[in-house]
Formats: C-alpha cells, sequence, structure tokens
C-alpha cells in the first residue's frame, strides 16, 4: 500500500443496463466512506453522470483521465471512454458487454500496476461479454489468467464462509472435473486464505461429499470413497483440521455449518443455494488465491429492476468492506511474517 494515499478501492461498472451503477451510486453516496477508502470507478465522467441524474442523487464524482490527479477524498471516475453511452435499462447488449469489458480490463490494468489496491467488480452478463478477444465465462478465470494464479470462488460472510472445487461447469462435466489435484489444491488455497486473509489461526475446514448421502458407502456411486475421502485423509496425517465428506442435504439445515471455519462444496448450486439462502444480501464472492484482492456482491446484473432505483447495495458495500480487510489482513500477516517475533533473552 502507498504510504501517501488511503487504500485505493479500484471499481469496475459491470453490466451498464443493470443495477450495477445505480449500487455503486448508493454505496458511496454516504461521505464518511471517505474517511476509510478513496474509490475509483473506471467508466466515464458523463456515463456516471447520466446515472446520477437518473437517481436524482446528490453524489459529486471527480473526473481524471490520470492516476496523479487522483483526489483521497472524492469518489473519482477514471474516464476509461469519452463517448456518450445509451443506456437502455434491463436490455441485454452486445454494445454494453464491451463496455463492461473496457472497465474490467483498464481496472484490472491499473491492479497489476498498483495504481489501485483492490478491485470489486460490479455484476456483468456472461454471454454478451463474450467476442474474439474476449472468451471468459466471467470475471474470476479472466483475473486470474492477467494475474497468473490459480483462483478458487470464495463465497462469504462473518459467520459462514463456502469455497467451490467447481465453479460455472455444466453439471454433467462436474464429476470428471473433480481430480485428486483439484482436491487437494482447492482445499489449499482455502487453507491459506483463512489464514492470511481471514486471520483464522487454525483453520477447521468441512468437505461436502460428491454424491447424495456422500455415496451411503458405495451405494449411490463410489467418488467419495475412492477420491474424496483418500485425499482428506492425507490432509489430516498433516494435522490439519479437514473433514468429511459430509452428506450436503443435511448438513446446512443441521446447522454443522457453524462448527466449521469453512465448507467446500464439490458443485456452483451445491455451495451457492445454502450460502444465498442463509445470507443473501450480506456475501461476498470473494476470489482466493491470487495476488491481489478482488471481490463482487453475491448477485447479478438484476435486469428486471434496472432503472428502477429499488436495487438494494448492502452486497456491494460489504464486498468493499470485505476488499479492505482482507488487503489490511494480509499487509499484517506478511509484515509478522518478514518480521516473526523473536524471544526476548533474560
Amino acid at each position: 500500500m502507498r504510504k501517501e494515499h488511503k487504500i485505493r478501492v479500484g471499481i469496475s461498472v459491470g453490466d451498464l443496463n443493470g443495477i450495477g451503477p445505480e449500487i455503486i451510486i448508493k454505496a458511496l453516496e454516504d461521505k464518511r466512506m471517505m474517511d476509510f477508502y478513496t474509490p475509483v470507478i473506471f467508466a466515464s465522467i458523463k456515463t456516471m453522470s447520466f446515472f446520477k441524474n437518473h437517481q436524482q442523487s446528490e453524489i459529486n464524482f471527480h473526473g481524471v483521465d490520470h492516476f496523479n490527479q487522483i483526489i483521497d477524498s472524492r469518489v473519482n471516475v477514471y474516464n476509461v471512454w469519452k463517448e456518450q453511452v445509451e443506456i437502455n435499462f434491463g436490455e441485454e447488449s452486445k454494445a454494453i458487454g464491451g463496455y463492461a469489458i473496457k472497465s474490467l480490463e483498464r481496472a484490472v490494468a491499473a491492479l497489476k500496476k498498483d495504481e489501485i489496491d483492490v478491485l470489486v467488480t460490479a455484476p456483468i452478463n456472461k454471454q454478451n461479454i463474450q467476442s474474439e478477444s474476449f472468451n471468459f465465462p466471467g470475471h474470476t478465470d479472466y483475473i486470474a489468467k492477467e494475474l497468473n494464479g490459480k483462483s478458487l470462488m470464495f463465497m462469504v460472510t462473518d459467520n459462514l464462509k463456502v469455497g467451490l472445487l467447481t465453479d460455472h461447469l455444466p453439471l454433467k462435466d462436474v464429476s470428471s472435473a473433480i481430480t485428486a489435484e483439484v482436491i487437494e489444491g482447492k482445499i489449499n488455497i482455502i487453507y491459506n486464505s483463512l489464514i492470511k486473509d481471514f486471520k483464522t489461526i487454525r483453520p477447521k475446514i468441512a468437505v461436502l461429499g460428491i454424491n447424495p448421502h456422500a455415496g451411503d458407502n458405495g451405494v449411490i456411486g463410489n467418488e467419495d470413497d475412492n477420491l474424496l475421502r483418500p485425499v482428506l485423509h492425507k490432509f489430516q496425517e498433516k494435522g490439519m483440521l479437514v473433514y468429511g465428506p459430509y452428506a450436503a442435504d443435511s448438513f446446512f439445515g443441521s446447522n454443522n455449518f457453524k462448527n466449521f471455519d469453512a465448507v467446500v462444496a464439490t458443485y456452483h448450486d451445491q455451495g451457492l443455494i445454502p450460502f444465498k439462502t442463509i445470507s443473501f444480501g450480506e456475501g461476498v464472492n470473494y476470489t482466493a488465491g491470487l495476488s491481489k484482492v478482488r471481490t463482487s456482491p453475491d448477485h447479478g446484473t438484476a435486469y428486471e429492476i434496472a432503472g428502477k432505483n429499488t436495487a438494494d447495495a448492502s452486497s456491494f458495500k460489504q464486498a468493499i468492506f470485505t476488499a479492505l480487510k482482507i488487503f489490511k489482513n494480509r499487509a499484517q500477516h506478511e509484515k509478522l511474517s518478514i518480521n516473526p517475533l523473536k524471544t526476548s533473552k533474560k
């Protein structure tokens, strides 16, 4: 973190026809937020002024073309484009998808150069962003490629954290995508993230089964016995508190998740349905395992309410504060690792 600045939070605008700009404005309207960080929205002053006027917001934007123009006490808008953009709320548009990618690409470039410290991404439409130059399922895969890291979708709140072995895959491909290497790699990412990013001293992790009832001893598939259990046993031999596989159908309803620091789900809906049911509006999508911090809200573009000024910005606010907390926790962990406490001589 640069000493001369507060933490800079880069914000990509997402799909302009969705609720992204609305929740960004709502999250930043409170001037007291500037006491904690400096926001930098990657869009254009013309575009953000349109949304300000549409929402009848009193927010004041500071347009910049260079990072040395950023002012700590203001809501900065970095001009990625100059032209006026036609907004049609709730409409899926290839052109609008192009602006979402322009915002994301410039924000990620700034993140890589330390021009911003963390990145918070507003929701995109995974269909209209696709092009010859951008062929990724979403934010996570693109950011992982740009940062040369192995990422993991980690859905987090203060009381519930769910990581995924596989994320945006068709259900028919899930079983073949789960290998011993994948299981070991993803659990290691979660374990290290809990220590470095969330200050968990000795993480305790639960792993959900691949099959219903974790296979019922082979009656409903043998992947849990032949694949999951041996890998989990290796972790336990190392003294790591990694347990499972647990039957997914009763794990959350029984409140068993409260006994663990994190839960590992084997596929997208197995983890995200209970997560969003328990914590919708408060959850944050955190991309763990990378050298930089990126978070996003736990919802999508919400075309059906776009432009109505009814969107709830709670999850976006939480995404900002989670990014700040992780950034500070990482810095503290790094400082302690470099300068471990020495036993004083008597």
